[in-house]
């Protein structure tokens, strides 16, 4: 995507299209094009200014962008004619395929909100994009970097030293320490970001679905999926709402489901190079099998577990399994509940749905767990807690030393919003250690959710950089991926039926037809983008504590062999580093002020 362009280089453009000026580069290979770097899709790009569409063609060449700036004695090419300037041009062409070739995706049409940093904005005419990752060729690395400067996850190469002097402060691989392995990295698809997704037009949707989790993006694997509503939603609702059917011969997916969600998730499908794993969690119950008769408030299920409120409610997992699948989405886990402490809590403002861990433990034990093994999910993966992870290791221990619960379960889900209240060393690594076997995975995250915070706040680096934070901290305690909240929000941060507003990495202007692309989601694509799902975390020893340095780092072997390598530099001033591979050689390298870098290279066979 490299250098952000800032409006000034997009003169000449009507805001939601690039201008001549810069369609020219792309021809002049001074710019970058979409995907491939061959040319922009379908080969036909808006001209502002320029007159009408025209194929993609260089500059000099009747009909091409360059032509609304063709002197009169420049030649014209017509069909069949071969000319000295048509040679001239066609060897210009090949010069001009190669350099786009090099060059990789298409820049960040830059805005500037006056919150510190850029976002990129897209429309149905033009959308950043990056390359596919190609490993470098041995003895050599690439970066790719982003800044509160301006830079969005720009590619740059260098080559490996073999005797250069190593700086004191220098980061060391060692591979013969391995670590957990990881799931992926991704959002979710509630149903305010399926509305404001389906507020775009066409081509707009589909740069926003491919900017997420196609190649030219960055390459979401992860969907969770909320089943029924949640406060991101317009309307209070489940799939179950008549009363005492305990037989869920009522259950029906609704439109936020048929014409929404589930349209979305197979177009986002068809866009990536991997199968997604999408991952299911319900709000709340049905009314009727709640203890306070309401969706919101203090309130748990009626009975107890094995009754048939628990067996009910369970089944009702099933239904939407079921449900999913007439439409070819399976799901790779659920979730036992979102949020279970804040049912516990007298006026809880939205849907929730109240579980102490005795209670889940044995609702899974008796109901849930035996549902999911008795039907045709019985391979889709159960994942407790989902909540903040100030609840470890406590809760785990409560459920996971159930020998019958326990078989039925296979992660731990945790929300990033209490991580202040748990330090994350007491929490994680000791649950870790504690059940080795149990995947920990991070299910929501959402920035602008405090009281005292704006919701949506275009530009903010800060915002970027907590991401990035809690992504390498939780990376570095053995959490095995990192779910965003809501994949796209509008510029209030909703809709939201209880007025919960918060921030997104991708921001809807439906008014516009423009999406923007904000500082967090580019810091998610330097790990999500990078770091397949299989890449295993491996060791990298610090040279010494270097207090005014302040990076934050983690390192992967990918599947295909190659090191990935994070760097977060949070801090307002420039830091030198070294990076050294035993097995390849050094690379002095510069992390500046308030950026995060992705180095990748290949390792010997």
């Amino acid at each position: 995507m490299g250098r952000a362009r800032t409006e000034k280089e997009w003169e000449g453009g009507n805001g939601s299209e690039p201008s001549c000026r810069v369609q020219q580069a792309w021809a002049a290979g001074n710019a970058r094009p979409v995907g491939t770097g061959r040319h922009p899709p379908g080969g036909l790009h808006p001209q502002p200014g320029c007159g009408r569409s025209r194929p993609w063609a260089p500059v000099g060449w009747e009909g091409s962008p360059g032509a609304c700036h063709r002197r009169p004695s420049e030649p014209r090419c017509s069909r069949g004619a071969m000319g000295p300037g048509c040679a001239g041009v066609l060897g210009w062409l090949l010069l001009a395929q190669a350099a786009l070739q090099a060059a990789g995706g298409r820049p960040c049409d830059a805005r500037d909100f006056g919150h510190g940093s850029l976002v990129c904005a897209c429309s149905a005419a033009y959308c950043d994009t990056l390359d596919p990752v190609v490993l470098p060729a041995p003895g050599t690395y690439v970066k790719y970097e982003s800044s509160k400067a301006g830079k969005r996850l720009e590619r740059s190469a260098g080559s490996f030293q073999r005797n250069a002097k190593t700086p004191d402060f220098h980061l060391t691989l060692d591979t013969a320490q391995r670590y957990q392995k990881v799931k992926g990295f991704g959002g979710s698809m509630t149903d305010a970001a399926a509305i404001n997704i389906q507020s775009l037009s066409k081509d707009a949707q589909n740069h926003l679905l491919r900017s997420y989790f196609s190649e030219e993006g960055i390459e979401y694997n992860l969907v969770r999926v909320p089943m029924a509503s949640t406060d991101f939603s317009v309307r209070l609702y489940t799939y179950a709402d008549v009363e005492g059917d305990f037989e869920l011969k009522h259950f029906n997916l609704t439109e936020e489901d048929t014409r929404m969600k589930i349209p979305i998730l197979r177009a986002a499908q068809a866009v990536a190079k991997r199968p997604l794993s999408l991952y299911a969690s319900p709000w709340t119950s049905p009314t009727w099998m709640k203890t306070n008769g309401a969706m919101t408030g203090r309130g748990t299920l009626k009975g107890s577990p094995g009754d048939k409120y628990h067996r009910a409610w369970a089944k009702y997992f099933i239904r939407f399994l079921d449900e999913y699948a007439k439409h070819n989405l399976t799901f790779w886990a659920v979730t036992a509940g979102n949020e279970p402490t804040a049912g516990e809590i007298v006026f809880y403002p939205f849907q929730c749905l109240g579980f102490s861990p005795e209670h889940q433990r044995d609702f899974i034990a008796r109901d849930l767990g035996p549902a999911l093994a008795n039907s045709s999910h019985r391979d889709v993966r159960l994942i407790i807690l989902d909540d903040q992870r100030v609840m470890l290791p406590y809760w785990a221990q409560v459920v996971l030393k159930d020998p019958v619960a326990a078989s039925y379960i296979s992660g731990i889900g945790i929300h990033w919003y209490l991580d202040f209240l748990a330090p994350i060393d007491l929490t994680l690594s000791i649950t870790h250690h504690l059940f080795p076997d149990y995947f920990l995975l991070s299910t929501e995250a959402s920035a602008g959710s405090y009281f005292w915070e704006p919701r949506v706040v275009l530009g903010s680096w800060d915002r970027g950089s907590k991401y990035s934070h809690s992504i390498l901290t939780n990376l570095n305690n053995y959490v095995t991926g990192w779910t965003d909240w809501n994949l796209a929000l509008d510029l209030e941060g909703g809709p939201n039926w209880s007025k919960n507003y918060v921030d997104s990495p991708i921001i809807v202007d439906s008014s516009k037809d423009v999406f923007y692309k904000q500082p967090m989601f580019y810091h998610l694509g330097h790990f999500s983008k990078f770091i397949p799902e299989g890449s295993q975390r491996v060791g990298l020893a610090v040279s010494k504590k270097c207090r005014r340095c302040d990076l934050e780092h983690s390192a992967f072997l990918r599947p295909d062999g190659a090191v990935v390598l994070v760097v977060l530099n949070r801090s307002p001033v420039d830091v030198s580093f070294g990076i050294s591979d035993p097995r390849v050689g050094f690379i002095e390298a510069t992390a500046p002020s308030d950026s995060i870098q992705t180095f990748l290279w290949k390792q010997p066979a």
